[in-house]
């Protein structure tokens, strides 16, 4: 079928943002006198929302609902100050979307990153028209893997979701994509590796960001 959209996910798939997000979660532990973790670690960390990475990060006996709730805070502070300091797209990216941009194809991004730090992020690296739709985390909608969040995004861009291609870089995003009815691309320049994203079934995996614009024009 004929691909007429494209939902990114956006930490990993289109920005490195990895530093940045490691650097206020250390930054984080280290106010709270708990223990840090190597950049590197990060990587298995992040990708299914704030808490979930403040329970991976922190040491077991401090996983009480008031002291997750506290070192969300901060981070949040922490964050706010430094998300931009060393994000950047990854090479290759601002070219893709260039070019898928001028095929007239909807785009999309869904994070589970919180909404606002999305917003912020899309705004800061990538042209103000890029993207139909940008969402990240929000109350009301589940997270991923839940495909509500796709879902939902088919509907505005007024696209059945075998017409949508799903890209991200986690078995997260495979989940996603597969369980809205979408056809799934791992990326492997991102966080995760390829065993991970084939365990999750990705319809294709792919090492270059162009190779996204080559199989759109497969299928049109």
């Amino acid at each position: 079928m004929e691909i007429r959209g494209v939902i990114f996910d956006l930490d990993g798939t289109l920005l490195d943002t990895l530093e940045d997000l490691a650097d206020a979660a250390n930054a984080t532990l280290a106010h709270f006198g708990y223990p840090v973790h190597s950049t590197a670690a990060y990587r298995y960390f992040v990708g299914e929302g704030l808490m979930t990475l403040i329970e991976r990060i922190i040491p077991d006996r401090n996983r009480s609902q008031q002291e997750i709730a506290a070192c969300m805070e901060t981070f949040l502070q922490l964050y706010g100050q430094s998300w931009h300091l060393r994000s950047r797209p990854y090479t290759g990216i601002m070219e893709m979307l260039h070019q898928l941009h001028q095929t007239g194809l909807k785009l999309a991004v869904l994070s589970n990153k919180p909404h606002a730090f999305t917003q912020l992020c899309v705004q800061r690296f990538f042209a103000l028209d890029t993207f139909d739709f940008v969402y990240g985390q929000r109350e009301g909608v589940p997270k991923k893997p839940d495909p509500a969040g796709a879902r939902g995004i088919a509907a505005l861009m007024q696209l059945e979701p075998q017409q949508i291609l799903y890209v991200g870089d986690s078995g997260t995003d495979m989940q996603t994509g597969n369980g809205a009815g979408m056809f799934t691309m791992g990326v492997l320049w991102g966080f995760r590796e390829r065993p991970e994203l084939e365990k999750n079934k990705a319809g294709k995996i792919i090492s270059h960001p162009l190779e996204i614009v080559n199989y759109v024009n497969s299928k049109r």
